[in-house]
Parts: structure tokens; C-alpha cells; sequence
């Protein structure tokens, strides 16, 4: 498959370290795309719900594959969230081509992008972080039950459905707090004078202008890699969604089971040692 030029991806929520990580296929695109700059807009690696008992091949694959972007000299700017949070301790760290932030400010063509996770917005995150971290859980399961229902469903020759859209679609306070996150990020992003704010965090992808009492601005969010399989790109001045569809991606079985270069993983990054250090060194 050639490479397709990008200027820019925003990848998001990738949850990596848990049931619900669609790393298999976000390695697929990250293989199909030649990108000039890479940002990670937090929940890239779930520190939160880690655990030694499960991290598959493809997890440390996506890292991997990241860190050649960051070797051939792509620059990767890996902006913290809130399941990552225990990285914020070493924000503003620079190696190279991969850059370890909170925040990041573009300017794209004349335009100024104003990229963060968002989570600063999540009143649950700021005064009931334990509870935050229960529905982490809560949420990891219920997609992982989905999942074990939509094998089912396609073993039918069923369409497959999805339990969170449907709870987030049911409640009205999951649809009202969308709104106002979106809402809150183009306010704050009217009053600094960015023409673009692009979030994450609430796993819904989404590309529009908002328009408040101080004027107008482009809200973006890249999704997840959970649910949607979502990313955004920017290329030739413009900003698009990008969607995984498998039937884009059709590869030879035998191939997709093989390293690209042959070398050991395990022997180059022990991610679970390295995770380990994190959470003991910080906590």
C-alpha cells in the first residue's frame, strides 16, 4: 500500500493497556500515512488501568512504530490527558524529535491551532477523580462486553451496535456535556485569539464552527481509537476526519503476523519495566 502525505495527525484516546484499544488497527494507518508532524492529544497509554497481565504485541507495536517516526526525525508530540496524567510530572521534556507537553500552539498557514486534551473541562475529573477512575473501569468492561456481543452478532450476519453510543445517546446529561465541553474549549480558544482548538478526551469525533458572543472558531476533536477509530488530518490548509474502514486496509494474514524488520520488542522496550518505574517514581 503507498503512503499517503500528511501534513499533520492528531491521534487521541488510544487507551493502549486495555481490552478496548484498537491498536492492530490504528498500526495499519500509522504504516499507511507519511506524515510531516504526529501530535498525540493525550490517552495514549493508559497508566491509569496498566497492568503487567496485559499488554499485547500490537500495544508495543503502535510504540514502537511511533518511536521510528520519532527517529527518522518526524516530529511527535506526545500531549498528556488525564489516564496519562502520571506524565505530567515530566512535561516540557524535548529529545529530539518527540516532544512531552501539556499543551501545544500551531501555526498552520497563517493560523494559529491550539492543541490539548480537554479533560481541564471534566468537573468529574477535578473534584472526584476516584469516581472518574471507577467509570474508566466501568467503561473498559462495557466495551469489552460489546465487543464479545458484536462477534456474536457478526457470526449472525447482523450489523454490529455499540452499548456507550447508545447509553450517551439515551441520557441527556452525557449529550449536555458534550455540548458544553465543546462549548468551553471554542470560548477560551475565541478569548486567546486561535482561529483552531483541537481536543480529545470525550472519545467524539467532530470537526465545526462554534460561534460565541466573542466570535467564531474551528472545534475539533480526533475521537479515539476505542470506539470510533477515529483521526484528524491537515493537509493542503485543510482539516479532515479521518475514519478506519477495515476494507481500506485488506493485508496478506502471513505478513501482518511478522515484525517489519525482524527485531525483538521486547528486547528494545520493556514497556512493562518502563510503566512500572513511572508510576513508582511518581507516586
Amino acid at each position: 500500500m503507498s503512503k499517503r502525505e500528511v501534513e499533520i495527525v492528531v491521534i487521541s484516546d488510544v487507551h493502549l493497556g486495555t481490552y478496548g484499544c484498537h491498536a492492530r488497527e490504528l498500526l495499519k494507518y500509522l504504516k499507511s500515512v507519511k506524515p510531516k508532524m504526529i501530535v498525540l492529544n493525550g490517552d495514549i497509554i493508559d497508566i491509569w488501568q496498566f497492568s503487567k497481565r496485559y499488554w499485547p504485541e500490537t500495544h508495543m507495536k503502535v510504540l514502537r512504530k511511533l518511536m521510528k517516526f520519532v527517529v527518522e526525525g518526524v516530529p511527535v508530540h506526545y500531549l498528556t490527558g488525564n489516564h496519562d496524567e502520571l506524565l505530567r510530572k515530566f512535561a516540557d521534556i524535548h529529545m529530539g524529535a518527540f516532544h512531552l507537553q501539556n499543551k501545544l500552539i500551531l501555526e498552520l498557514d497563517g493560523k494559529k491551532a491550539w492543541f490539548f486534551h480537554g479533560d481541564i473541562f471534566d468537573v468529574t475529573m477535578q473534584h472526584s477523580k476516584w469516581l472518574a477512575k471507577l467509570g474508566a473501569v466501568g467503561y473498559d468492561t462495557l466495551i469489552l462486553i460489546n465487543s464479545v456481543v458484536n462477534w456474536c452478532l457478526s457470526l449472525l450476519g447482523r450489523e454490529k451496535m455499540s452499548f456507550s453510543k447508545k447509553i450517551k445517546a439515551r441520557f441527556k446529561d452525557a449529550v449536555k456535556f458534550i455540548n458544553k465541553f465543546e462549548h468551553t474549549a471554542a470560548e477560551l480558544a475565541v478569548q486567546n485569539g486561535y482561529d483552531f482548538v483541537i481536543c480529545g478526551h470525550i472519545h467524539q469525533p467532530e470537526m465545526r464552527k462554534v460561534t460565541t458572543e466573542e466570535g467564531s472558531v474551528s472545534y475539533l476533536n480526533s475521537g479515539d481509537w476505542v470506539e470510533n477509530l477515529t483521526a484528524l488530518e491537515y493537509q493542503n490548509k485543510a482539516w479532515k476526519i479521518f475514519k478506519y474502514d477495515a476494507r481500506d486496509f485488506e493485508q496478506d494474514e502471513a505478513e501482518e503476523g511478522q515484525l517489519s524488520d525482524g527485531e525483538d520488542l521486547h528486547s528494545k522496550l520493556d514497556i512493562n519495566t518502563l510503566l512500572q518505574k513511572i508510576k513508582l517514581e511518581i507516586v
